[in-house]
């Protein structure tokens, strides 16, 4: 394990938090879709292969198509794995734009955490519904700025949307710390010389944001105490 600096390169404290959405905060239960699959006599996770190929995927997150023509995009790659049959192709594709999302408790509370010592600011390659789904997680409130790709037209790992959340969060990139589950999406911030942090469980996000994860009022574990 790769231990991840609590200070920016030039020495100081992260003067930002920037966060990836999809699989760090927010993540979807596919069990519907993979039981349609199997029904079907697919394999599972051929719908998403299909509708996260770029071809597909990357004209709804710059803003290009709305949500209704990517299950059709879905449903048109699809209908040769389901015999042509459009209606089925079409119901698997909308199981995956409709699947149920939840937010991770643990990561929103760390977040929460880190808010209170330094802007947040969500970055995430999204669709144009964005807005809509943060008010269903009950996260409208979580950020100090939230940079969408379907919003900027330019999507991660663009050096380009890393400056405008930089930017966002008025603190220059190398003093950002970045969180994400991409590695090429952290290469990228690392690059610009941000402090990258790549999650796979909260555990990544707590030790990334040292100091930050804790709250006024909680001892951090291992810190000393006046006595």
């Amino acid at each position: 394990m790769i231990p991840i600096p609590e200070k920016a390169p030039d020495g100081r404290p992260h003067g930002a938090v920037l966060c990836d959405l999809d699989n760090v905060i927010r993540f979807y239960d596919t069990a519907p879709l993979a039981a349609l699959e199997r029904e079907a006599g697919l394999p599972e996770g051929v719908t998403t292969e299909i509708a996260y190929a770029p071809e597909t995927d990357l004209p709804l997150l710059l803003g290009r198509i709305t949500p209704d023509a990517w299950v059709e995009a879905i449903a048109a790659g699809l209908a040769g794995r389901v015999g042509g049959d459009t209606d089925l192709a079409r119901t698997l594709g909308r199981a995956l734009a409709g699947a149920p999302f939840r937010a991770d408790a643990e990561v929103v509370a760390l977040l929460r955490r880190a808010r209170t010592h330094v802007p947040l600011v969500l970055v995430t390659n999204a669709t144009l519904q964005l807005d809509e789904d943060l008010a269903l997680l009950g996260l409208t409130d979580l950020a100090d700025a939230v940079v969408s790709s379907a919003v900027e037209g330019v999507a991660k790992p663009d050096p380009a949307i890393y400056r405008i959340a930089a930017g966002r969060a008025g603190v220059p990139p190398e003093r950002c710390l970045f969180v994400d589950d991409r590695q090429e999406n952290i290469d990228a911030a690392v690059a610009l010389g941000m402090t990258g942090a790549l999650y796979r469980e909260p555990a990544d996000l707590r030790r990334a944001l040292g100091p930050y994860a804790y709250g006024a009022g909680e001892r951090r574990p291992g810190a000393r105490t006046e006595g």
